[in-house]
């Protein structure tokens, strides 16, 4: 006996998804690739946030070592027994800012290069920053070194950051004003900061928390937005919106199958 052709069901090609998830037939092959974006997007955003929250919670405890008053970054990283907990931060704030500005700029279709090469200036700056020494007596090349690779991680962020965020107010009126307020409160906090406290860790610690601060916000609002717009456009053809989500979040109880008896 020869078995017939099965038809194949399109996959997704960034994920495989459960298919158990999507129980219509007809639902799943007509709004596949809708679905994995979705899935996509969802699943961006918990990697984003969590990394961003992370750097915040690490941020705030290693700044808080020692008097951030008195000591820079760089100085509670140097002075005291800190080395490795200064650049494993680096690190992992590098990485996260980095991650959630490239994710943003995919997200709302940004393609200029150059904002992606800054970030990732950036990121390459803030771990060069943490592994050159900051001692001023003992490697003064060094320490001159690593305060200039230091502004440049700032200058480079900012230089990623600012044609993204013109995009996104251009594109989102909405957010135009949000968004300038924000940016004076990262560069507008942190030039007080060295004002008013000088050289110390104050300014460093305003700085980082805002811009993540700030990144969490984005993140919260671009990618709710575009979920937003997926869920219409994969339940647009249907009339009752409910049962089109049940359709694909709501796990299938075979409970509730009709047993169809069997004629003798």
């Amino acid at each position: 006996m020869t078995k017939s052709p099965r038809t194949k069901t399109p996959d997704c090609n960034e994920e495989k998804m459960d298919e158990s998830k999507i129980h219509d037939p007809a639902f799943r092959k007509t709004h596949l690739h809708v679905i994995c974006d979705l899935y996509k997007q969802r699943r961006n955003r918990f990697l984003v946030m969590s990394g961003l929250l992370i750097t915040l919670i690490m941020t705030a405890i290693y700044g808080t070592l020692e008097n951030p008053f008195k000591y820079t970054l760089s100085n509670i990283g140097n002075f005291f027994t800190y080395r490795e907990v200064f650049i494993i931060w680096a690190i992992i704030a590098g990485l996260s800012i980095q991650t959630a500005c490239v994710s943003l700029f995919k997200l709302e279709k940004f393609e200029q290069r150059h904002a992606f090469t800054f970030v990732i200036y950036a990121s390459i700056a803030i771990v060069a920053s943490a592994i050159i020494p900051a001692l001023k007596d003992t490697f003064p090349f060094w320490h001159f070194v690593h305060v200039l690779i230091s502004i440049f991680y700032a200058l480079f962020l900012i230089l990623g950051l600012q044609p993204f965020l013109h995009y996104v107010s251009k594109e989102n009126p909405r957010l135009r004003k949000v968004i300038a307020i924000w940016q004076y409160v990262i560069l507008g906090g942190s030039f007080l900061g060295v004002v008013i406290f000088g050289m110390s860790g104050i300014f460093e610690i305003w700085f980082i928390t805002t811009v993540t601060i700030f990144l969490l916000y984005l993140s919260l609002i671009l990618y709710e937005e575009n979920i937003v717009k997926k869920s219409v456009e994969l339940l647009r053809d249907e009339e009752n919106l409910n049962i089109g989500i049940e359709k694909i979040f709501v796990p299938e109880n075979p409970k509730k199958k009709a047993v169809i008896p069997k004629r003798k």
